[in-house]
């Protein structure tokens, strides 16, 4: 997923998107793999990949129906089945940090469900160090981003699982890179019960661990006020949906919950007909905190960059704008304060600057740690 893209040209002031310093906190494990990483891993492991993955690439889907998502879900599951031991977990996170790195990305909270690699490592407790050890020795190197870690629950399996996974994320709580500092709920929002989770994220919280659970993407506003209830969350994966109902919103701007909006994947997805429907607008009107996130680079063929770059392009964001998007990533994040205070004044710097940053440049700037 490395090379040019659009968000690799200069902002409308002149100023290059990948070196405007940002915090990416939405990132699925499995779906930030480059998709020349999935195809070797296949290779090795003597897999089929579907078409979407290797020469008709990268996938389009219909609508947000039920088809469209289990086509998501059926080369999701694909990708996810070429991880098959702690070489290629350490390889996922590694090249994570240094995709995101590259593209002016200084914190990276990855989110990953230890269950789904288990089997190959010997349970979720080794699945879940491997990835916290990778985090912590690839966020040494300058070139990277920093990773810390999410740990994600799924509505497709039982609530008691749910609580497991969230007792291992808080024995390995922290507030640095190579340390889990959120507990989450993804996979499809139109399966289970989100009141049934609620205990979960109480353990999560209890352990001073970000709630982070998905809402509000596949379903509308209801199901952000169900998880508003059952997850007391600090943010939301998603959430655009919330300005369907303007006392939920209200109530999503009143508790400072802050919104993860991932506009490629939105469209990707059919949840909006084309990146200009994606109310960002309205959510920062309303007085949202937004923090952009790519979701699932590998499937849907966009990373972070360009998410700033649909801010640009199809909603008229200037570079005062964007600057203010990430900090408001930084704000909503969990990064140590060094981290954010160091970003922040280097964001301030990238919106004073008036000189035009190249436009072509995508090899990221090394920033300070």
């Amino acid at each position: 997923m490395s090379g040019a893209g659009p968000g690799s040209s200069a902002g409308a002031d002149g100023r290059a998107l990948t070196t405007l310093p940002k915090a990416h906190l939405h990132l699925h494990f499995t779906g930030s793999m480059r998709v020349g990483t999935v195809r070797e891993l296949a290779d090795e492991h003597g897999l089929r990949l579907p078409a979407s993955l290797r020469g008709d690439y990268p996938p389009r889907f219909a609508a947000a129906d039920e088809r469209g998502w289990f086509r998501f879900q059926r080369l999701y599951d694909a990708a996810r089945a070429c991880v098959r031991g702690e070489a290629d977990m350490r390889r996922i996170v590694r090249e994570a940090a240094l995709d995101d790195g590259a593209e002016g990305s200084r914190w990276l909270e990855i989110q990953v469900d230890p269950t789904s690699y288990a089997p190959f490592v010997g349970g979720i407790t080794p699945a879940l160090e491997i990835v916290l050890d990778e985090a912590a020795a690839v966020s040494a190197l300058p070139e990277a981003a920093s990773v810390a870690v999410v740990v994600a629950a799924s509505r497709m399996r039982h609530p008691l699982e749910a609580r497991t996974l969230a007792r291992l994320a808080a024995r390995h709580a922290g507030e640095g890179a190579g340390t889990v500092v959120g507990f989450g709920l993804s996979n499809d929002e139109r399966r289970g019960d989100t009141a049934e989770f609620g205990t979960a994220f109480r353990i999560a919280h209890r352990a001073g661990l970000a709630s982070v659970p998905h809402a509000g993407e596949l379903l509308g506003a209801p199901a952000v006020a169900a998880t508003l209830d059952a997850t007391a969350p600090d943010r939301l994966g998603h959430g655009v949906r919330s300005v369907e109902d303007p006392r939920v919103l209200e109530r999503v701007v009143g508790a400072g919950v802050a919104l993860e909006v991932c506009p490629g994947s939105n469209v990707a997805l059919g949840v909006y007909d084309d990146a200009a429907s994606v109310p960002l607008r309205r959510l920062l009107d309303a007085g949202a905190t937004v923090a952009l996130g790519a979701d699932d680079p590998l499937i849907f063929g966009s990373r972070l960059v360009d998410q700033y770059a649909i801010a640009r392009d199809a909603h008229g964001i200037d570079d005062a704008g964007l600057a203010a998007l990430a900090r408001s990533s930084f704000a909503a994040s969990r990064a140590p304060e060094e981290v954010r205070a160091s970003a922040l004044a280097a964001i301030d710097a990238w919106a004073g600057d008036p000189a035009p940053a190249r436009a072509d440049d995508t090899k990221g700037p090394h920033h300070p740690r």
